[in-house]
């Protein structure tokens, strides 16, 4: 970790709505005038589309059903890890942005499924953002949470990130709910096996429960709104962090347990922006003195 160059690391699982709290850091940065340089977990993948779907075969047919996205070696965790490193000390660092739709296509001229080539980071930044899957992984190659100097983790609990995952691929790729479904069979090993400890290793979790009845994800006919939800903010070291003030603020809110608060889920915004801000601003000022 470095105090001159440090660097923010949001880690969620798959349809946890990391892109919602990218939009809320990005209010942080620019209110507080802050120069974040961002960059995403889909850029470290291994393989493009094309290439992945022939992985996912090759593996299959081998008798591996377990490899995804989630999977370490689907990614380029080490090079991950080099830019963290390179960051911290010099400030500088690269990344490239993995292409998903026909938007994204005409704004960066290369077809869906493919990556764009690999750019310097801007010189003049005040802080490294990442958002993606593996932002806190500790294995026995990679120590990137150790690189990371305020590590976020947002994650749905397990029921509610199934229905939003069936909803959001039926609706944007036209598949089945069988066919949903095997993928988040195929996906579960590495979900257990290297997501889920990550959020051992993050400074505050933001956990999203819903509090209506999601026993039967796979029947369930939309998503539970954030109205219908609670959000469980979880602190790894509660020292410091004034419970009475947040609850104060954030109608509705009580604590659960000495280190966690919860939050009704149309608050999030408001808990971020209250517990996040004098942490960020504390980063930058601790890194214009270093």
């Amino acid at each position: 970790m470095s105090k001159k160059h440090p660097i923010i690391s949001v880690t969620g699982s798959s349809g946890a709505g990391t892109s919602t709290v990218k939009h809320t850091f990005d209010q942080i940065f620019r209110r507080e005038g802050v120069k974040a340089v961002s960059i995403e977990g889909d850029a470290f993948h291994r393989f493009n589309r094309a290439d992945m779907k022939a992985e996912l075969d090759r593996r299959y047919a081998a008798g591996d059903a377990t490899f995804s996205h989630f999977s370490y070696e689907a990614n380029e965790l080490k090079e991950l890890e080099r830019v963290f490193r390179e960051y911290g000390e010099t400030g500088q660092g690269r990344t490239r942005t993995y292409v998903h739709d026909d938007a994204e296509a005409a704004r960066t001229g290369v077809a869906p499924g493919n990556f764009t080539d690999w750019r310097d980071f801007d010189s003049d930044s005040h802080l490294l953002f990442y958002e993606g899957l593996h932002g806190a992984v500790v294995n026995s190659e990679v120590n990137i949470a150790g690189l990371a100097d305020l590590k976020i983790g947002v994650v749905p609990v397990i029921n509610l990130e199934w229905i939003q995952k069936i909803h959001r691929d039926r609706a944007t790729r036209g598949y089945t709910t069988e066919a949903v479904t095997d993928v988040i069979l195929r996906r579960m090993h590495a979900y257990v096996h290297c997501i889920v400890p990550q959020f051992s290793q993050t400074d505050i979790n933001f956990q999203r429960v819903p509090v209506v009845d999601t026993s039967n994800p796979f029947i369930a006919r939309w998503i539970p709104t954030a109205d219908e939800s609670v959000v469980v903010i979880r602190f790894r070291n509660p020292r410091g962090i004034d419970f009475p003030y947040l609850t104060s603020m954030i109608h509705g809110s009580w604590m659960s347990r000495a280190n966690s608060i919860v939050v009704p889920g149309n608050k999030l915004d408001l808990a971020m922006q209250l517990i996040l801000t004098p942490l960020i601003d504390r980063l930058v000022r601790e890194s214009k003195v270093a």
